[in-house]
């Protein structure tokens, strides 16, 4: 695993000459600005069309790269659909009208959602059930996070062996050994029409690491959206205003949008 340099001093994410681009694009903190409840985030037509028109420039060669399901993600930016990773890889879809292939989720994990659910009894916290992904969302209940990670910790133990815990900016994940987005990258890299061309992928957070790790191997731009602590990532853009400017800039979609980074 590549060191981890720090965040502070990463240079602004650059312009890209002419080329043939991939890009990999994160969700949540990437796109979309967070939320205290997952389903309180919204998506607008002005991004919709953005990533459409993106799409068609690249000819296809564009993938979300998420910790929602596939399902969740079509429904969230409905009616454009794209290429997905979902779940952290663990779901995938690799053409827009193809099939959706996913992971099961063990047995235990119903019963130990119910367990940490109860034990944190409080209205700010959202226990996020995703099949094999347990997900405990603290961003409205920050004083919990230390005692969420606690309970996902000692949880390990009763799920079958090849999971571990993810920290989060806000929050905590519990997840099998191989949901990593930098498989989901390598994926997609193998088919057309991604196959040739050089990856572009944009993250928010720790889960986002081994994607641009993918990503960095590849010869490609890794870009941490609005960094905390250290990262793999070869560049920063400061937030997800300045990453949808940078995008549609970079691939000439919406001049309105690129106008917001300055």
């Amino acid at each position: 695993m590549n060191s981890l340099p720090k965040a502070l001093g990463l240079p602004a994410a650059p312009d890209l000459p002419e080329g043939q681009w991939a890009l990999f694009l994160d969700i949540d903190g990437t796109l979309l600005e967070h939320a205290a409840h997952p389903d309180a985030v919204s998506v607008s037509d002005e991004l919709r069309s953005l990533l459409g028109a993106i799409e068609q420039r690249l000819g296809g060669a564009v993938a979300f790269i998420t910790g929602r399901s596939v399902e969740v993600a079509d429904r969230l930016f409905h009616p454009l659909k794209l290429r997905v990773a979902g779940l952290y890889g663990l779901e995938h879809r690799l053409t827009p009208d193809g099939p959706v292939v996913a992971a099961d989720a063990p047995a235990d994990m119903a019963a130990l959602a119910d367990a940490i659910e109860a034990e944190l009894d409080d209205g700010l916290v959202h226990i996020e059930r995703k099949g094999p992904i347990l997900a405990i969302h603290t961003r409205a209940a920050p004083h919990l996070l230390a005692r969420a990670t606690q309970l996902v910790e000692q949880a390990l133990a009763e799920l079958p062996k090849g999971y571990r815990v993810i920290p989060g900016n806000a929050g905590v994940e519990l997840m099998p050994l191989e949901a990593a987005k930098g498989a989901a990258v390598r994926r997609f890299m193998a088919i057309s029409p991604f196959t040739g061309r050089r990856p572009v992928f944009l993250g928010d957070d720790t889960a986002d690491e081994n994607g641009f790790e993918a990503i960095n191997e590849a010869g490609g731009i890794s870009i941490r959206v609005r960094p905390r602590g250290p990262t793999v990532a070869q560049y920063q853009l400061d937030d997800v205003t300045r990453a949808i400017a940078w995008l549609a800039a970079n691939f000439e979609a919406s001049p309105a949008l690129a106008r917001k980074a300055s």
